[in-house]
């Protein structure tokens, strides 16, 4: 355990990329215990050897048409018919925008690479600074990895067991909590700041086809929530459906959806699944190194000190994976950790539902922290500015952020009412 640990330190120090950092550093540890070679490609297939995870390139895919349809624009026409009448209303539309379209991407770094597109180089024409822009949009892309349909629920559900379609029901609350904190800041900007007025007019487009265009949009994670409930298909088959439906909208509906488009999506699609089954393979090489070094006992008797305080057992959790989530991502540390955790969570009688919520939103928020968060340097490199300079716009939106992961900690029903009401 401690050859993998000190593997995993110094190759991450040198940059080496992650998923050869832990492939490495678990391998490393396995020959340390005389474990045989043979257990590396049995670990790394036994990472990815999930029907859940044939969900993810469906949303990944979907989230790529999207984009290049132009529904992105649309729901933002949708945001911005709805707030740009009120001072400050592109800030506001920006935080609509980030809960719409997180409800159909599922993933932070789409919706910081989309929505930056708009909103970090339409802002500055109002009149805002292009990094208060570019904090916004990295706040709001934290909602994606919590609102269904998420990429990373689908991957804590692959690796807890736990059914992906209560963890969906679950992040809802949770989701508009946070679009809910990040708003709260922009009214205290409104007032302390002056935020412009927008100059968004529907134009040409007018009222009603914005309306309808907005609403066929978001009608889509209605549909897959919908079906998914209602036993129509599964959450695996949800992801199929959102492909047909983007489908559609893209090629019949806007027609801005071509051949061409349709094999750059896949493209990517192709790209971005396979890098995020490769980390998940070689996380499942150093997450059983760990195991089998003992780490599972360590971590059930540093879990028995806090026997009968299951509040501060969260508590520490999060701070832990504060720290975690600054230099990893998401998908791996979810492989390596939730293993760990997630069944001392359960014997001090804390809800697998908040237990899920809390722990994935905190680790989402590493997405925003530096040195390496992903969605800041997408920010950054959209309206190239430096980390640093928009950083000190992101603090407040980061600060709220991490009050409502507070709030998640403290009071359990806003994780686990809305999964218990559907049952």
């Amino acid at each position: 355990m401690i050859v993998a640990g000190i593997a995993f330190v110094v190759l991450l120090l040198l940059g080496v990329p992650i998923a050869f950092v832990m492939g490495v550093a678990g391998s490393a540890g396995l020959f340390d215990l005389g474990l045989r070679s043979m257990l590396i490609p049995q670990r790394m297939f036994n990472g990815v050897d999930s029907f859940i995870l044939l969900a993810a390139p469906f949303y990944i895919l979907a989230g790529e048409l999207m984009g290049r349809a132009g529904i992105t624009q649309r729901l933002v026409n949708l945001s911005m018919l709805v707030t740009g009448w009120v001072r400050g209303g592109t800030a506001y539309g920006s935080v609509l925008s980030a809960v719409l379209f997180s409800g159909i991407s599922g993933t932070a770094v789409g919706d910081a690479a989309a929505l930056g597109q708009i909103f970090i180089k339409q802002m500055p024409k109002e009149g805002y600074k292009t990094e208060y822009a570019a904090a916004l949009v990295v706040a709001g892309s934290m909602i994606g990895p919590i609102v269904p349909p998420s990429v990373t629920l689908v991957i804590f559900a692959a690796v807890s067991q736990i059914s992906v379609i209560d963890l969906f029901v679950a992040g809802i609350v949770p989701g508009l909590l946070l679009a809910g904190s990040i708003a709260a800041i922009v009214t205290v900007h409104v007032f302390t700041r002056n935020l412009p007025r927008s100059r968004f007019r529907v134009g040409d487009v007018g009222i009603v086809r914005t309306l309808i265009e907005g609403l066929l949009v978001t009608l889509l994670p209605v549909i897959l929530l919908g079906g998914a409930l209602s036993g129509v298909f599964t959450a695996t088959e949800a992801g199929g459906v959102a492909v047909l439906y983007t489908l559609f909208l893209g090629a019949f509906v806007f027609r801005r959806l071509g051949w061409r488009s349709l094999f750059g999506a896949l493209v990517v699609t192709a790209r971005i699944s396979a890098s995020i089954y490769l980390v998940l393979a070689a996380s499942e090489i150093l997450a059983y190194a760990l195991a089998s070094g003992g780490i599972t006992g360590w971590v059930r008797e540093v879990g028995g000190l806090f026997t009968g305080h299951p509040t501060l057992f969260l508590f520490v959790v999060v701070g832990f994976l504060i720290l975690i989530g600054a230099f990893l991502e998401p998908g791996p540390a979810i492989v390596i950790f939730v293993p760990l955790l997630l069944p001392v969570a359960r014997s001090m009688g804390i809800d697998p539902m908040q237990f899920s919520i809390v722990f994935v939103l905190t680790l989402a928020l590493g997405l925003s922290t530096p040195p390496i968060g992903l969605c800041l340097f997408i920010a950054c490199r959209i309206g190239r500015i430096s980390m640093w300079q928009l950083f000190r716009e992101l603090w407040p939106f980061f600060l709220a952020e991490k009050v409502v992961v507070v709030l998640l900690v403290l009071v359990p029903a806003f994780s686990t009412w809305l999964p218990r009401l559907i049952r």
